[in-house]
């Protein structure tokens, strides 16, 4: 941030300026925009960055209410916060994880999984209280068929399409924070992995206008994830402590079912049943047997995916423990040396040589020969 203590100076705009200043310059940015909504010039601009876009009045029985749809302008939007996630992502670095890294003491690749499971944690935790909430507060958790009913899902409201898109900027921010956070080379497939997998699957639910389906999904998807990050930081705090693994390691296989089912719940029984079943995309209409099983096809591998990944990681633990108990039973007792006794002469010692109790060496002379 701007007022950070710098101790070094860099090149202007060289890599190593941009990589330690990247916040400061997101900062600037979104200060920009942000003054912009000072002057009526600039307002209707500034608006854009700020607030989602193409809200519509829906009459409702009560009256009338704004909801919103998706469009070209949605990505404006995305960029404006995904520098505000990028300002956020150094706050917690810096004010929060480095200050708990450096008590640990830890390793260059633990402290790189420190800074990843402590990023991810407090993104889990507010996403699965905000998921919480709008899931609770739309009825879709006490009302399970209102996520395939009236399909498509066009109009959205307020805090169903703001949580999409502030879930879009945070993954998408993923991507230059590999290169600001100077990421391992052999880390960066990995972690480019999930975070592809999370953009295809929100952008997916967010287009097809599956919206519904989606938040429940993530709701569950994010809880699990939340465990795993957790207990990671418990680990590296205290290496004895797997209690919380063996937690997740229970919730993962629950929460690969529940989504399964959920999915072909919806998708394969719950949509195919709706009258509309039409290839519509002016009105947002996806709902065909082909566009379906591709919806399927794809949750389905995405989870295979993860279960595979889970046992075989797994069985490679179960191995590494049982080879240490083997090698920890191997291992011969140190015999042990019986004690000896030690004879002291009697007397006191003087340079090395042992006196007697009058002064004289104990040692015998040796006579001259005459």
């Amino acid at each position: 941030m701007a007022f950070r203590r710098r101790t070094k100076s860099y090149p202007l705009f060289s890599q190593e300026f941009v990589i330690h200043n990247h916040a400061d310059i997101g900062f600037c940015l979104v200060l920009c925009v942000l003054i912009g909504l000072m002057f009526e010039v600039t307002a209707k601009t500034a608006f854009l960055f700020i607030l989602p876009q193409y809200n519509v009045s829906v009459p409702t029985a009560d009256g009338e209410t704004v909801h919103y749809h998706y469009g070209p302008k949605d990505l404006v939007t995305v960029l404006f916060y995904v520098f505000i996630t990028i300002i956020l992502h150094a706050v917690v670095q810096e004010y929060i994880l480095d200050k708990i890294s450096k008590r640990l003491h830890l390793s260059k690749v633990k402290h790189s999984k420190f800074n990843e499971s402590g990023q991810l944690v407090v993104f889990h935790l507010s996403s699965v209280i905000w998921c919480f909430y709008v899931v609770v507060t739309e009825g879709y958790l006490t009302n399970p068929r209102s996520l395939w009913e009236d399909y498509p899902h066009v109009y959205l409201p307020f805090q169903v399409k703001f949580f999409y898109l502030c879930q879009l900027a945070y993954w998408l921010h993923a991507l230059p924070e590999l290169y600001f956070q100077k990421v391992r080379k052999e880390e960066i497939p990995r972690q480019l992995q999930y975070i592809c997998l999370y953009l295809v699957h929100i952008a997916g639910a967010y287009l097809l206008n599956l919206s519904r389906l989606g938040l429940v999904l993530l709701l569950l998807q994010y809880s699990t994830e939340f465990l795993f990050h957790m207990a990671r930081l418990c680990y590296f705090a205290d290496e004895n402590n797997e209690k919380l693994f063996n937690a997740w390691a229970a919730a993962f296989g629950v929460t690969r079912l529940f989504i399964l089912t959920l999915a072909v719940l919806a998708i394969g029984f719950g949509l195919a049943r709706v009258e509309n079943q039409a290839f519509d995309p002016e009105k947002g209409n996806f709902n065909t047997l082909l566009c379906r099983l591709c919806v399927l096809l794809l949750v389905c591998a995405a989870q295979a995916w993860l279960m595979w990944r889970f046992i075989h990681s797994q069985l490679r633990h179960w191995r590494e423990h049982w080879s240490e108990q083997s090698a920890k039973r191997r291992v011969p007792a140190a015999p042990r040396l019986a004690a000896r006794l030690i004879k002291r002469e009697s007397g006191y010692h003087e340079n090395g040589v042992v006196k007697a109790e009058n002064g004289t060496s104990t040692r015998t002379k040796k006579l001259k020969s005459p």
